[in-house]
């Protein structure tokens, strides 16, 4: 009995990993054939050109409520996790085009917050070529269309803003005492302890508003929360891997010289972009499934368009 009992839970084993194997190549294949490595290209490159300004707006609508030198320590370490080790130069530019503000004028901070939402709409952009061949098509209005960007733009500043208040909240509080039943309590890691975990809480937000709100379909908080949790986890261990790459190995900094942080920023973006893409993909084809009723690892005909048709 036990043999046996062994034997199926082998056989039901091996047949997981199979469907597994089998729907990763379907995502990749069709990944492929929507253009995702030209498509991440496209929204890294509008992200590098979007990143500046938008940090920038931020900024300078916070610093009204807000110390501004907290705000950039935030700002910095929140930043490290999407681009490890160009944090701080992006961050320098930043401060540098706040300081000449007033050379700027409104009509230049008008111009800013504009390039500041290109990223979002080349990500929109790509996250509807991935879900074009979803039946059930979201409707949204050209307003609102226009207005996510900004809404993304702002919920990321108020994100910012109640992080930065809280970590000064414990700041203040690791300095005084706290005493509860007679013994003395340290809080000395609090704020530490915050921004590490803010770090990964900030990426699955980030992933998980983009593949709910985004795309041109209807996904579910469910579907799109364990795509953010995932992508999220996934980034967390390339950007790892990246920083020891790009800091100990690379050659980009003999090659490109003064270019090498553009470079480094860019590829990383880029790499960002595909896990977002790859996550989006995965969620695209257990939606596809389901519609064509079948179960995930099944695939839909392909007669069904895949992303853009191929003329």
């Amino acid at each position: 009995m036990p043999e046996g009992r062994s034997s199926a839970a082998l056989a039901a084993a091996s047949l997981l990993l199979r469907r597994l194997g089998s729907f990763l190549l379907r995502v990749l294949r069709h990944l492929g054939k929507n253009k995702a490595l030209l498509l991440a290209g496209g929204v890294a490159y509008n992200a590098l050109l979007s990143i500046v300004p938008m940090l920038a707006v931020v900024l300078v609508a916070l610093t009204h409520v807000w110390d501004v030198d907290q705000l950039t320590e935030i700002i910095s370490h929140e930043l490290n996790l999407l681009i490890p080790n160009q944090a701080d130069v992006i961050i320098g530019e930043v401060v540098s085009l706040l300081d000449n503000r007033d050379l700027v004028g409104g009509i230049g901070l008008g111009v800013m917050l504009f390039f500041s939402t290109w990223a979002f709409k080349m990500l929109e952009g790509a996250l509807a070529v991935i879900f074009a061949r979803s039946r059930a098509r979201r409707q949204r209005s050209f307003w609102m269309s226009a207005l996510l960007p900004y809404i993304f733009i702002v919920a990321i500043a108020g994100g910012l803003l109640v992080l930065t208040v809280l970590v000064a909240l414990l700041e203040r509080l690791a300095e005084a005492e706290v005493v509860l039943f007679g013994y003395q309590l340290s809080l000395g890691s609090g704020p530490a302890f915050v921004l590490k975990l803010s770090g990964i809480v900030t990426l699955i937000f980030m992933f998980t508003a983009a593949y709910r709100v985004m795309p041109i379909t209807e996904v579910s908080w469910r579907r799109a929360l364990t795509g953010g949790v995932a992508a999220a986890l996934l980034w967390d261990v390339l950007r790892r891997a990246l920083m020891v790459y790009f800091s100990k190995i690379s050659l980009v900094n003999v090659v490109y010289g003064s270019l090498a942080t553009v470079i480094i920023a860019l590829l990383t973006l880029e790499i960002g972009t595909l896990i977002i893409l790859l996550g989006a993909q995965i969620i695209s084809e257990l939606q596809h499934s389901e519609e064509a009723g079948l179960p995930w690892y099944e695939a839909a005909p392909e007669s069904e368009t895949i992303g853009v048709k191929q003329g």
